[in-house]
């Protein structure tokens, strides 16, 4: 009878075990994760990985004079290497890029203003959101017929973006009767604007703010009405809890402890920061 009891006792254990990981698999969308967690892996090494776009105005740039990467996830970067006790590396990547990089184990970590979408959270995952921005428009102060933000979608206009944006996502399905002009490389947006090819472009708060402060040509279109409000967040690799984990704890220490206002402050994004 002994011999049966723990027999019995055992095959409970594995079935609870196995309902378990079922669970964890249905509630994922993924299989458990049994390779090394890039947590440990990251603790293991001494290095955090983090992609991030070098051209992302009071985000992530690269200073034009030194050389040198800033912008506010630059230094939330740096502060999870800190929080870590980890180097931190820099991998140059993009809107268009990091879900690849990510997947392909190129980085740890997405560290740019990465707007949260549903067509982005199928393939990765993201924290929870520290940053959140509405979409904008530039275009030319001399423009004879773009005054507010109804004037973008009619006959004959051309506007701009950014390929694989959230303003992408957003022209594709909302302009109705104006072109639309994908770009992909660097400041190929205001130039298009500025060349006459496109009558204006879509942006978030911190980019439109690059744009007033370098050319005295735009005009920054505030809707009357806030255009798809899009929380920011870190992006991860899928299938990780325990990373993502620690990616949230992460922001939810800097919002507590006052750095990412901080941050935010020192780069003029304090309108757009998340404090809930």
């Amino acid at each position: 009878m002994r011999r049966l009891s723990i027999a019995l006792s055992a095959l409970a254990f594995h079935a609870a075990f196995h309902a378990a990981l079922q669970s964890m698999f249905l509630v994922s969308g993924t299989a458990p994760a049994l390779a090394e967690s890039r947590l440990d892996r990251v603790q293991r090494t001494g290095l955090v990985r983090v992609c991030m776009w070098p051209d992302y105005y009071a985000i992530s740039f690269r200073n034009p004079y030194s050389g040198e990467l800033q912008g506010l996830d630059v230094d939330m970067a740096r502060a999870l290497g800190q929080d870590l006790g980890t180097r931190v590396s820099f991998v140059e990547s993009g809107f268009s890029s990091f879900i690849a990089d990510l997947l392909s184990d190129r980085c740890d970590i997405g560290m740019f203003g990465i707007g949260v979408t549903a067509a982005r959270a199928e393939k990765v995952a993201f924290s929870q959101p520290y940053l959140n921005s509405g979409i904008y428009a530039v275009s030319s102060q001399a423009h004879p017929r773009i005054l507010r933000w109804d004037d973008l979608d009619q006959d004959g206009m051309v506007v701009a973006v950014q390929k694989g944006t959230v303003m992408d996502d957003y022209a594709s399905r909302a302009l109705r009767k104006a072109s639309v002009r994908i770009v992909s490389g660097p400041q190929e947006r205001e130039e298009e604007v500025q060349s006459g090819r496109a009558d204006a472009f879509l942006t978030d708060y911190p980019y439109g703010q690059r744009i007033l402060s370098v050319h005295q040509w735009a005009h920054l279109i505030t809707p009357e009405i806030p255009v798809q409000s899009t929380p920011y967040a870190y992006a991860v690799a899928p299938g990780d809890p325990l990373w993502l984990d620690r990616v949230n704890r992460f922001v939810d220490a800097v919002k507590r402890d006052g750095r990412l206002e901080a941050a935010a402050a020192r780069f003029r994004l304090t309108p757009i920061v998340a404090r809930d």
